[in-house]
């Protein structure tokens, strides 16, 4: 399927300048994420985490809202090129169109969540360690970096190996985060201490939701548009 959407990107001008535009908007993703850990992790980033909470009251708090804002504005532009395709061009393809639409939708949730951890950053006095669960919280976080490194190339180049390994890599990250969320309200870890407990219910919470829009973006590429979110379509399957 993606590497149909390529075809028709290489023949339409103005579907071509979206596509280009998606994965701007997909960088631009991952460089708020990187940050936006970096607020909740760090020392040093911890003035900055505090104050992007209030956007109007400082540069830094700005940068991370004006980025999401950009990202928004980028949607509705890769939405105003798809359907100025679709009423020009003498043989649209709304299949093709609908498949970037969904995809820029996951993206622009992306950064809402984004911003989730950066607030989550600011309510917090310390950087934040997740004690005895800091190692499986750790590994998610390691894992959505990764997923993040693969997806970019793997629209690139229509590679549906790569798009299948982040697939797998959500996987891997529900069932560490369901593991570790039945601990927490279970009272099996950080009984002792319920603010980490908390920040660390929320921060696994958010993880797996990116995680789930970057699976789901890796999907449109081995699935047709009916199935984008889905389990990869077989022939086995109706």
């Amino acid at each position: 399927m993606w590497k149909e959407i390529r075809q028709l990107f290489q023949k339409e001008t103005l579907c071509d300048e979206a596509f280009r535009e998606a994965l701007a908007m997909l960088e631009a993703s991952e460089s708020m994420f990187c940050d936006a850990v970096a607020s909740l992790r760090s020392e040093g980033a911890l003035d900055y985490a505090a104050t992007c909470s209030s956007p109007a009251d400082s540069t830094a708090g700005l940068d991370i809202y004006e980025r999401d804002r950009l990202i928004n504005k980028s949607e509705r532009e890769i939405r105003r090129k798809i359907v100025t395709h679709l009423a020009i061009s003498t043989s649209p393809d709304a299949n093709m169109a609908l498949v970037l639409t969904a995809i820029v939708i996951d993206i622009e949730r992306i950064g809402d969540i984004t911003k989730n951890i950066v607030e989550l950053a600011a309510d917090i006095e310390h950087a934040f360690d997740g004690g005895e669960i800091e190692k499986d919280v750790s590994a998610v976080e390691s894992t959505v970096s990764r997923m993040y490194e693969t997806i970019l190339p793997a629209l690139q180049e229509g590679d549906e190996e790569k798009a299948r390994q982040i697939i797998e890599d959500h996987k891997r990250v529900t069932f560490t985060v369901e593991e570790n969320l039945m601990k927490l309200v279970t009272g099996l870890v950080l009984t002792d201490n319920s603010a980490v407990a908390a920040t660390a219910t929320l921060y696994l919470r958010y993880l797996k939701r990116i995680s789930a829009h970057l699976k789901n973006i890796a999907t449109s590429i081995v699935n047709p548009y009916y199935r984008i979110g889905f389990r990869e379509k077989t022939e086995q399957m109706e």
